[in-house]
């Protein structure tokens, strides 16, 4: 069993009986991006629907023994078309999870963000990394370090709402979040440290639901309770934090590879606010990587109510 297999086990180990559900993969042409979808299949969480130039697929698969027999496989010309052909299967209701394979983010996201034949929905879409670091007791979930670049405070909302939604679909109740910046005060010109006290605010509200908010956190003491106890600050969620909400994307990136690569921590990545869970990983994550990410989508999705097929 590998690191992110015994990181994400009991994750696993719900969507497996749960059973698997159909999941478009859009262009799974290198090693890492055939290995996670076939790998879903044989833990019978995921029915993969390969979308690729089938050529390319053919030769991949014969290298790495694999026989595609089983699975069903649309041939596209190219990856572009593989993405809009997978999204299409997502909208007329044939695949209930979508998955990113081996194109750029930004060629399959302006698939699933089109505005006529898109899967977006009124909630804004954001990415969550979910992260297991062998010095934290439980999972992190890191939002958003893949998608919005700078989002604005109605931004923020969605990216939050979308992660508290998230752990209540793998059982988290009442998640706890802490909103990040760089100091634990209110400054005007920090504007995270702005968005962090509306978002409380918004919270106290009925705007955002399901979790327990608190910011403006800095890294140190929204994760450590010694940190937070130092400086003085009360909070329910200083030291003991499910979700970090990241001001913008490039914090976040930062803060989920340096756990990654310095770290060792695991992580699976989903997108929320679609009318489906979309497993996107990076093009360098490995295989377990895709499957823990799958099993999370799963979960996300058989908490969904199923939709039939369009006639």
């Amino acid at each position: 069993m590998t690191h992110d297999d015994q990181a994400f086990a009991d994750i696993l180990q719900q969507a497996e009986l749960l059973g698997p559900l159909p999941m478009a993969v859009a262009h799974p042409c290198s090693r890492e991006a055939l290995l996670g979808a076939v790998e879903s299949a044989e833990h019978g969480i995921a029915r993969p629907i390969l979308v690729a130039p089938q050529a390319k697929l053919k030769k991949l698969a014969e290298e790495l023994a694999i026989d595609l027999s089983r699975f069903e496989t649309i041939d596209v010309p190219h990856s572009h078309a593989a993405a809009e052909q997978a999204v299409a299967l997502v909208r007329d209701g044939y695949a209930d999870i979508l998955m990113k394979g081996s194109l750029h983010t930004d060629e399959f996201m302006s698939e699933v963000t089109a505005r006529s034949g898109g899967i977006r929905t009124e909630r804004r879409i954001s990415h969550v990394f979910i992260m297991k670091v062998e010095s934290y007791p439980r999972y992190l979930f890191i939002t958003d370090a893949a998608i919005n670049i700078e989002p604005d405070l109605t931004a923020k909302r969605d990216i939050c709402q979308n992660a508290i939604d998230l752990c209540h679909a793998l059982g988290i109740a009442r998640p706890k979040v802490a909103i990040l910046s760089a100091v634990e005060t209110i400054n005007p010109e920090l504007r995270s440290t702005i968005d962090a006290a509306a978002l409380c605010k918004m919270a106290d509200r009925g705007q955002i639901t399901g979790a327990i908010l608190d910011g403006p956190l800095a890294f140190d003491n929204a994760i450590s309770s010694e940190a937070a106890k130092t400086k003085g600050i009360v909070s329910p969620v200083a030291g003991d934090p499910d979700i970090l909400l990241v001001p913008d994307l490039e914090s976040g990136n930062m803060l989920a590879k340096q756990l990654s690569y310095l770290a060792a921590a695991a992580s699976a990545g989903i997108v929320m606010g679609a009318r489906v869970p979309i497993v996107l990983t990076s093009r360098a994550d490995d295989s377990d990587g895709r499957l823990a990410s799958t099993a999370v989508a799963s979960l996300l999705a058989h908490g969904k109510p199923r939709r039939e097929p369009l006639t």
